[in-house]
């Protein structure tokens, strides 16, 4: 089963996408667990120690790997993406969950950063196309590490809102990018729901189907994000709702 998690900054996706790979791992499914925003703190909310968070180096800035697959020169690693002793040797232990920091994609500039990107284009390609453990993506607002090709090796796009206009336009947005890279199921958890009247504010721009769950609004997760020794009170927090999302996710998925 491979799934994308997507979502703006602030909506909480990476509290999401942690407490969903706990869930899967606590269900004897063997997880990659995949940090795949720049952005983004997964290793911290999976219960790394902060210490350790901080050793755990990007795929991307693995030099030495990097320039041995290029050893040919020229485009060799776009050719020869037999990476996946990489995903195995350099990913972070932590019971059923193996995580992996993938690190940015390269911007064109005064460096030419081919060998980096095809790299990590590799990587995608045999965590999404070869592994036949579960992988959980946090991608971040976009979905920009996934071509056409390893877009439709995902079983399920996940988008992470919360109740506000802005959040459903960026839904829409993903939407139509998931539509072009052909991804099967795009589905929506709906985060931070205070209210009736914000869970009637979400259900009126979608879907029934669409909506893969809600999340209630706590405090005690809000307070709790703010130190790090505290994500075991967050997944606690989280647990019923989490449960209904993992449960209706297996529903739409299938055991993959």
């Amino acid at each position: 089963m491979k799934i994308a998690i997507s979502g703006k900054g602030g909506v909480g996706k990476t509290t999401v996408t942690a407490n969903l790979s706990k869930m899967f791992a606590q269900n004897g499914y063997q997880i990659f667990a995949v940090d795949a925003d720049p952005d983004a703190n997964l290793a911290t909310a999976l219960g790394i120690s902060g210490e350790e968070a901080e050793n755990i180096k990007p795929l991307v800035e693995l030099e030495d790997v990097i320039k041995a697959k290029n050893a040919g020169g020229g485009s060799l690693v776009s050719l020869n993406p037999k990476v996946e002793y990489v995903l195995d040797d350099y990913a972070y232990d932590l019971n059923n969950v193996k995580f992996l920091r993938m690190g940015d994609i390269k911007q064109g500039g005064s460096e030419c950063y081919c060998k980096e990107n095809s790299f990590l284009r590799s990587l995608m390609d045999s965590l999404l196309m070869e592994k036949n453990d579960v992988v959980i993506l946090d991608m971040g607002a976009g979905i920009e590490h996934l071509s056409r090709g390893t877009a439709q090796a995902v079983d399920c796009l996940i988008t992470i809102i919360e109740p506000s206009q802005v959040s459903i336009e960026t839904a829409e947005t993903v939407k139509e990018m998931a539509r072009d890279l052909d991804i099967p199921l795009v589905k929506t958890i709906v985060n931070k729901v205070y209210d009736e009247e914000a869970k009637k504010f979400v259900v009126n721009h979608f879907q029934a189907e669409d909506i893969l769950g809600f999340i209630p609004f706590s405090q005690d997760v809000i307070t709790s994000a703010m130190k790090r020794q505290q994500q075991d009170k967050i997944s606690e927090a989280l647990r019923p709702s989490m449960k209904d999302i993992y449960n209706n996710l297996l529903k739409e998925v299938g055991d993959k």
